[in-house]
């Protein structure tokens, strides 16, 4: 019993001098380049934001209304109800595993035909069970395709919605798709301005094609001046017995920090982030010297430098991108899009073996008229908001 005592005693006495040789050692000094997380950042939620063009997500009926004949069962593609439902369960799949743990609270999406094929998606597949909510219209694409957006109820409360038209003055004839804006409530915390785009193709070549996609370009750069113009939010106005109150009015709002609205603009652009559409009309620079609140920067061209989210013969290209204000920027405020966060989702599953131009590409779902039941011709992208209570 004495030798227990004995060597309980030894252990508690080596523990102490272990303890006190530790603190004395000198402690290390954290500097900038040091790979720390910040600490104002822990305290903060993450709310997923992805995009992706889903590459023709069409019903297998004929729309009297747009040309869309190509994806019925008879027509060029030999769509069906089965070709469908393996789609759908691509999307879902794709969906969940890029959110980990937590599915993306909003997913900008293009290339979606109807209300149809989004309510299969939200409804009928392994989403069902996130509960996610449609944004969404038909445009005037000749085609039919749409721009829309799911949202987690729980996590974004969208407060004003509005669809851009879009109408060339040098060409009355062609129909492209609106813009999608979206002013919303991020974990009934702070508002973001959203837009979902999908420019004008590069059919016909990219400078016969560019002046589409400038004026675009021109489009929404005044819808975003619009909201610079306006910096600081109205002031939350009484509702009277019964009424639902603006969830606006939820937010006390600093106005010593922030001066300007949250913005961030995503999309496929058909065009690369160098182009004159994007760096020039838009104004979304990249870099971030000099960086003030209401500066537009191209986040995607800084994560991914020379990665691409779609392929072209042994190109890839950086067509899905990410545009956010400079005040998002700013990991101080309330909300921060964290740079590190950004990502071109590209998991096994999304690739194939590119044996005529190497090294892989997207496996997409159809070749031409071939269909190779893949997932799409282009990869997701995605960016972590940082949500913080000041």
């Amino acid at each position: 019993m004495k030798r227990i005592s004995r060597f309980v005693w030894v252990l508690l006495i080596a523990g102490l001098l272990t303890s006190h040789l530790l603190l004395a050692q000198p402690q290390p000094i954290l500097t900038e380049n040091c790979a720390e997380a910040d600490s104002s950042l822990k305290t903060g939620q993450n709310v997923r934001i992805l995009f992706w063009n889903l590459e023709n997500l069409f019903d297998y009926k004929d729309d009297s209304i747009t040309t869309d004949e190509a994806f019925t069962s008879g027509g060029a593609m030999h769509w069906t109800y089965t070709k469908l439902q393996t789609k759908i369960s691509h999307v879902a799949k794709t969906i969940l595993t890029a959110g980990e743990w937590n599915p993306p609270a909003i997913i900008g999406m293009c290339e979606v035909e109807n209300r149809y094929v989004l309510n299969k998606l939200i409804y009928y597949s392994p989403l069902k069970s996130i509960g996610y909510r449609i944004i969404h219209r038909d445009s005037p694409d000749r085609r039919g395709i749409d721009v829309a957006m799911l949202y987690r109820p729980d996590r974004f409360e969208p407060m004003h919605c509005e669809w851009i038209t879009i109408r060339f003055p040098f060409d009355t004839v062609v129909k492209t798709r609106e813009i999608l804006y979206t002013k919303g409530l991020l974990l009934s915390t702070d508002t973001i301005h959203l837009f979902v785009n999908h420019w004008p193709s590069r059919r016909g070549g990219v400078a016969v094609s560019a002046p589409r996609r400038n004026y675009v370009a021109a489009v929404l750069r005044e819808k975003v001046d619009s909201l610079f113009r306006q910096p600081h939010p109205p002031a939350p106005s009484p509702t009277r017995e019964g009424e639902i109150p603006d969830p606006a009015s939820r937010i006390a709002y600093p106005v010593s920090r922030i001066a300007y609205p949250y913005i961030l603009i995503m999309g496929d652009f058909n065009d690369e982030p160098e182009n004159e559409s994007l760096k020039t009309i838009v104004g979304a620079r990249l870099d971030t010297s000099g960086l003030k609140p209401n500066d537009l920067v191209n986040i995607m061209y800084l994560k991914a430098g020379r990665e691409g989210s779609h392929k072209f013969r042994e190109h890839w290209g950086l067509l899905d991108q990410f545009i956010v204000s400079g005040n998002l920027l700013d990991n101080q405020n309330r909300l921060y899009a964290d740079p590190r966060s950004v990502r071109i989702f590209k998991p096994p599953f999304l690739l194939e073996d590119d044996l005529r131009y190497l090294d892989k590409k997207p496996k997409r779902t159809f070749l031409g008229p071939r269909y190779k039941g893949g997932f799409s011709d282009h990869l997701p992208v995605y960016v972590d908001i940082v949500v913080r209570q000041l």
